[in-house]
């Protein structure tokens, strides 16, 4: 069972963990047309149902799932992006956030109806440990959502595999293929207020090198960035552990 691993192993997040501000932005600048949550809302609606959101980090994305859901826990395993989080989401209802790793979700047996992870934790083979764990949390029907960029999505797939050159997207959509995942890829707009903005926020995700590669290729403060969401659904009438009742 997962929840017997004594020490998960958690990756630091090269970006969010150490400069939370300028990643505020980021967020801020992602998707500004709600392509992603309109692909996300069309698979799995989450009205009036219970969400979890691993690798939450500060938050940003508890707040749309809590517009609608009965109930939103956002799972993160960094201890500042916990209290940033939760600070962000006081005083909203229904909505909970808890210090865990993605390999330990500390929620019983079939207690959600989405597990979502946003360029948190899912990147291919070596996940199987969060996707395993997300399958436990899931409901009969429930819905497991990753949202990955697309490293074979130029512009931003570039700069990725540049910095990365193990990097392998194929590989990549071979593994999730083959853990039963329906993918669709999705073009997002990035929108900065201005060039210094943009700058700032590329020397969180890139080395020097490639930061001045990708403002040569960006005209303006804007770019479209490819992502793939990918979607899988625990199949009803499959009960593991105690008995559970959705009403």
């Amino acid at each position: 069972m997962i929840g017997s691993d004594p020490e998960p192993r958690i990756t630091p997040s090269p970006n969010i963990w150490h400069w939370p501000d300028v990643y505020e932005r980021e967020n801020r600048a992602q998707d500004v047309t709600g392509a992603l949550w309109a692909a996300l809302r069309a698979r799995c609606g989450w009205s009036g149902r219970d969400v979890v959101d691993v690798g939450c980090g500060d938050g940003f994305h508890l707040e749309t799932f809590a517009g609608t859901a009965r109930s939103v826990i956002g799972i993160e395993p960094h201890p500042p992006l916990v209290e940033r989080a939760r600070r962000r989401v006081a005083g909203l209802p229904g909505v909970d956030v808890r210090l865990a790793p993605a390999q330990r979700l500390p929620l019983p047996d079939a207690s959600a109806d989405l597990v979502h992870a946003r360029t948190a934790y899912f990147f291919g083979p070596g996940c199987e440990p969060g996707l395993a764990e997300a399958e436990r949390v899931l409901r009969p029907g429930g819905t497991l959502a990753i949202i990955d960029l697309d490293g074979g999505c130029a512009p931003y797939g570039d700069w990725m595999r540049a910095d990365s050159p193990r990097f392998d997207p194929p590989g990549v959509e071979r593994f999730f293929q083959l853990h039963g995942f329906r993918s669709e890829s999705v073009r997002a707009v990035w929108r900065f207020a201005d060039r210094a903005e943009l700058a700032e926020v590329l020397g969180i995700e890139f080395s020097p090198r490639v930061v001045r590669r990708a403002l040569r290729q960006i005209s303006g403060c804007a770019l479209e960035v490819g992502y793939r969401v990918r979607i899988r659904s625990r199949p009803k009438g499959l009960i593991r552990g105690p008995a559970h009742s959705d009403s």
